[in-house]
Formats: structure tokens, sequence, C-alpha cells
């Protein structure tokens, strides 16, 4: 639980760095809000690609060297930064995020059935809320510590006085702003190779992916050919996509949406922890809560509805109030994740790595949902684009109210 647990603050802590990297990288290399979304398409379009990738490296290596490999893929995305700094090459840095996120990808693959599987699939939405708070512990402190290397009063400057400098002038300051993120990421390499090497060293148990399950479990999977065959699954995995997109819209357009009605990028920074105490006070009450008050498909039916209502309160008011909603969908999202993976994974037996990396892929929406905001904000706004997260919040209800039980026997 404690090496899990690690991984888990590593996660939290790499992707949530998007937030503050997509306004700065805005500035660096003069992108439009559009542009700027890219890296989260880059970074979350990982998981798609590398799915396939990700089983094949643990059924080859195992589940502990393929962490340990997940882990060394990433140190050389985060090493790419220190080129794409120097040369201002935004493609360089999307590589970058993309190798990193492909890392991720196989991290994801091994450590959730993980959790799911070292105890009680009834309480596995409490395991996974743990973790989620190691997660978003990490993703609170990221943005902030990012941004004591870089600075941002001065990124905010030059973004105000490009129109007023000259081309060498333009460049000269261009480049001073880019080249802040080459030592806070030679930090992360050496982090992310001393944990690979942690975690080739230390004992992990050997887990098959069906221990928990009982018999009637697995009888759902005896007449199966695959992990595509259980509707629940899939349905699963798209519920996860649109999860994903809708957390990572919370999460990482906080900060531009902070910028867009007026406040500095320096205290901005701090907003994206916001939305992650958010998610940390919902697994909190989730820890407490489920199984013993709330069933794991309840407090996502409660999750659904909440994230609605914010969903509501974000395009019906305006200014902080507006602000203050976004952060609040952190609450709202908090339970969804740890919920839909148990409900998801009931049942498949033999199954349980493969249908692990199908949900996997749905981590993809982060690629999708906020470049699209990104697109929405560029033609309405940044205020009334937070539209496009009501669809996704209706069809995580429809999974909580119906959708985990199809296919599945009475």
């Amino acid at each position: 639980m404690i090496i899990i647990g690690a991984l888990f603050f590593i996660f939290g802590f790499i992707t949530w760095l998007n937030a503050l990297l997509i306004p700065y990288l805005q500035i660096a290399c003069e992108l439009t809000e559009f542009q700027a979304y890219f890296v989260t398409t880059a970074f979350y379009i990982a998981y798609l690609v590398m799915a396939p990738v990700s089983t094949w490296v643990l059924n080859k290596f195992g589940f502990k060297k393929g962490m340990s490999i997940a882990l060394a893929i990433m140190a050389f995305g985060a090493l790419l930064f220190i080129p794409a700094a120097y040369t201002r090459i935004y493609g360089v840095f999307l590589i970058g995020l993309f190798i990193i996120g492909g890392g991720l990808a196989i991290l994801q693959t091994a450590s959730n059935p993980y959790i799911t599987i070292l105890g009680p699939v009834e309480t596995a939405a409490k395991r996974i809320s743990i973790m989620g708070i190691c997660n978003k512990f990490a993703g609170a402190t990221a943005p902030i510590i990012l941004g004591l290397f870089l600075n941002l009063e001065a990124a905010d400057n030059v973004s105000q006085q490009l129109a007023s400098l000259t081309p060498a002038e333009k460049e000269a300051a261009l480049s001073e702003v880019a080249l802040q993120v080459v030592n806070p990421y030679l930090g992360i390499v050496v982090v992310l190779l001393l944990l690979a090497f942690w975690i080739a060293k230390v004992r992990l148990p050997d887990v098959q992916g069906d221990e928990e399950e009982s018999a009637d479990h697995h009888a759902l999977s005896e007449n199966k050919k695959s992990a595509w065959a259980f509707p629940h699954v899939v349905l699963g995995f798209i519920t996860l996509f649109l999860y994903v997109g809708v957390e990572v819209l919370a999460g990482d357009t906080i900060i531009s949406y902070g910028k867009s009605i007026g406040v500095p990028l320096s205290e901005a920074k701090f907003f994206t922890g916001l939305t992650m105490i958010s998610m940390v006070i919902g697994y909190i009450i989730g820890i407490i809560a489920i199984p013993k008050y709330i069933k794991q498909e309840v407090a996502l039916k409660l999750c659904a509805i909440l994230g609605i209502i914010f969903t509501l309160g974000i395009v019906f008011t305006s200014g902080m109030t507006s602000l203050y909603c976004v952060a609040l969908l952190g609450l709202a999202n908090s339970l969804i994740w740890p919920a839909i993976w148990p409900l998801a994974l009931k049942g498949v037996g033999k199954f349980t790595s493969a249908a692990s990396g199908i949900l996997v892929m749905g981590i993809a929406g982060g690629a999708v949902i906020p470049p699209l905001y990104g697109q929405l904000a560029h033609h309405i706004g940044s205020h009334q684009a937070y539209w496009i997260a009501l669809p996704s919040y209706l069809f995580i209800l429809y999974y909580a109210i119906a959708g985990h039980k199809v296919g599945k026997k009475a």
C-alpha cells in the first residue's frame, strides 16, 4: 500500500504540473488558447496509444519490472523538456509530454488492479480513495512547487509587453521565460530514476488479477472470449473517458480561467490546489462512508448529481463565485474514479488485466475534452465554454444508475 501510494503521488505530481504549464507555455511559445490545450492532448492521448503496449510490457516483464521501466520512460520524457526549452519549439514539449504520459499509462495499468485486488472488492473504493489522497495532495502542490522555479511575475509582464518589444527583445524575453523550466524538470528526471531503482529493489506481492473474486463472479466470465465482451466494461471505459475529461477540465483550466477574469498568474497558480483540496475532502468522505453507510454505486450517483449542479453553477454565476464552482467540481469528481473501477472490474475474473487495460484507455478523455473546451472558449468565451462538462456528468449518472449492471446476471 505504501509503495502504490508513492506511485499515486507521482501520478498526481506529474499530471497536475500541466495546469501551470498550459498558461506558461502559452506565453513562452506564443500560442492561442486552443493550441495551449494541446498539452493535455499530447499527455492523455498516450494512454490510448500505449494501452496495448502497457499490457505487453506487464505480461513480458511482470508488474514490478514493468513499473521500473515505466518510471524510466517518464524520466526520458521529462529530459526532453531541456532541448525543448532551449529551442522554444512547442512540438518538442508535446513529444516529451506524450512520452511521460506513455510511462504513466504503464504505471496506471499496473497499480489500479493492484489496489483493487489487495482486499475485498466491496471496499475497493475506500482503498482507491486513500490512493486518491496521495494523488491529489501531489496535484495541489505540483503547480505551487513548479511556480517556485518559474518567474511567473516576469512571464505575466512579458505577455503584456510583447506588442511593444522589438523582434530581438521579444525573442530574448521569451527565451528567458522558456529556460526556466530546465531546472525543475532536471530535478524530476533525477527523482523518477531514483524511484525506478527503488521499485526494482523492493518486494511486491504477486497478484494474478482474480484472487478476491467469488465463484458467481467467475461464472460471468466463463463463456467470454475477451474483456470487450463485457458490456459493463465497455460502458465503464466510456464513463472513465468522460470522467477524466471533466476531471482534467476542472484541474487544468482553472488557472487559465482565473487569468481570463483578471487574476495574475502568480496568484492563479494556487487555484488548482483548490480543486485538489475539494477532491481530497471527497476522498475522506469516501474512506469514512464506503461501504459502511453508502454503496459504491450510490457514491457514483451522488457525485454525478453534484457535477451537474456545479457545472450549472459555473455558467450561471460570474467572477470568483463561478471560479469556486470550478474548484468544487473536484468534490464532485472525487469518488467517480474509485467507484467506476470496482464496478467495471467486478465479475471479469481472468480478464481482469485486459479489462484494466481497456479502462486505462479511457484516460484519453483528458486529451479530448480540454482542447474542445479551449476551442469553445476561443469562440464563446472561457466562462460559457464550461457547458461542455454537462453531457459528461449526465452519462456518468446513467452508468451509476443502470450502465454498470448491463450484461451482468441478476
